[in-house]
């Protein structure tokens, strides 16, 4: 794994890897505008840190035998900035002249927030990465006109919907708009969550697969209590059969446009040997350890396919209860420990250890000091051995309820 080779790393004590490889897929945690100390370059100019970052995440591609050329999936953090919303943002990062010249641009998730893990930061991006896979069969994406108010800003007024690198697809996250980019449902999440489903499905279909196909679903939405994540809950689920993919889904504070409630990707696999279009089958773990839901949805805790294990968003959930299941309520250190936990009872139930995580996503509760970050990765690096993986740290105001702090899910090799 790259560790700390690139030219920079991220404001923390321990050791860490910057990126990692399984395969030909390579995994980028959250890169930012860090130096070679971990200090933010640009502090608070959200539109030189997007150049900064860019440079990081190339030079930590690198380090695994990767460019931005193989980039499929970019998952960008960005705190918005009163002369930047999402279009412009989108605009800087798509301009950039690395990927300028791409055809297809990579998919890019597109996430605001209103915290930064790291004090100065205002962007950080993930990176899925796939060696190659510009040349392989079924190679293709789904692209989209910019909507007309913001085309300007772009050298090429399209972006990537969907796309298919080979076995691995990619739905980026979207909210509930129109072609325009105009909200559809106002005021109604349940309404702007079954839109967006359709349009996932719709993209899958485009490049060949469907939702059954999905590894991994990721989503937000306004709320902080268990009654305004259910009906949502529903509705998205609703679209999957079982066995569904494993799925973590987390508050928001922000989103673009005004008025949206909710935004929702997929990232999903299938079967492609230049001749024939298949389901892959994924093998199941669901440690007796880990929790179930209040309600009864179609998604697992652990899946492995081909060469790699995705956990689901684990939760500091005690498995005994679904009526009042949070452990060590309100400490989010302890909730950490017991939900690191929770993913290594999932990976290890594989036959793997700490050590094969290639990529860890961590949310947290957070009133926004760096000294809350290092406390919080202090926690997560008691449970892992050896040095962290790539990973990416998303810092809330509020997180599921008041007593529940904490959301981690990870990519493992297998």
């Amino acid at each position: 794994m790259g560790f700390m080779q690139a030219g920079w790393r991220l404001a923390i004590e321990q050791r860490h890897a910057v990126a990692a490889r399984t395969g030909r897929t390579v995994f980028v945690g959250g890169a930012g505008d860090f130096d070679k100390d971990g200090r933010i370059r640009h502090a608070g100019d959200l539109r030189a840190q997007i150049a900064g970052t860019i440079d990081n995440l190339n030079a930590a591609l690198a380090l695994e035998g990767a460019t931005l050329a193989d980039a499929v999936r970019l998952k960008v953090y960005y705190t918005p900035a009163k002369d930047l919303d999402e279009w412009a943002v989108r605009a800087l990062i798509q301009n950039h002249a690395a990927f300028a010249a791409l055809d297809p641009l990579p998919a890019l998730s597109m996430m605001p927030v209103p915290l930064q893990p790291f004090e100065g930061q205002a962007v950080q991006i993930q990176a899925i990465a796939i060696v190659g896979w510009r040349s392989a069969p079924r190679a293709h994406a789904l692209s989209r006109a910019v909507p007309a108010s913001a085309a300007k800003q772009f050298q090429r007024p399209i972006y990537t919907a969907g796309l298919r690198a080979g076995e691995f697809i990619t739905a980026p996250l979207r909210c509930a708009t129109g072609e325009d980019g105009k909200l559809l449902h106002q005021g109604d999440a349940v309404a702007q969550s079954h839109a967006i489903m359709n349009d996932l499905a719709a993209t899958l279909r485009h490049l060949g697969a469907g939702l059954q196909d999905a590894i991994k679903m990721e989503g937000y939405y306004f709320g902080t209590t268990h009654k305004d994540w259910a009906p949502l809950g529903a509705a998205r689920a609703s679209h999957f059969r079982e066995p569904g993919p494993v799925a973590t889904v987390v508050p928001c504070h922000v989103l673009d446009p005004d008025g949206a409630r909710t935004k929702i990707e997929v990232m999903a696999f299938r079967g492609d040997n230049g001749v024939h279009n298949k389901y892959i089958p994924r093998e199941d773990c669901w440690p007796e350890t880990v929790w179930d839901w209040s309600l009864p949805l179609p998604y697992r805790q652990g899946l492995r396919l081909r060469n790699q294990i995705w956990t689901g968003g684990q939760v500091p959930y005690d498995r005994g209860t679904t009526a009042d299941p949070t452990v060590f309520p309100t400490d989010v250190l302890k909730q950490t420990g017991f939900t690191m936990g929770l993913c290594n009872d999932i990976v290890e139930g594989f036959g793997r250890s700490t050590r094969d995580y290639r990529l860890l996503v961590c949310y947290f509760t957070s009133k926004g000091s760096e000294r809350e970050t290092r406390a919080f990765i202090d926690a997560v690096a008691e449970r892992i051995d050896g040095r962290l993986p790539p990973m990416t740290i998303v810092p809330q105001p509020h997180m599921h309820t008041d007593d529940c702090l904490v959301e981690i899910w990870g990519i493992a090799e297998s």
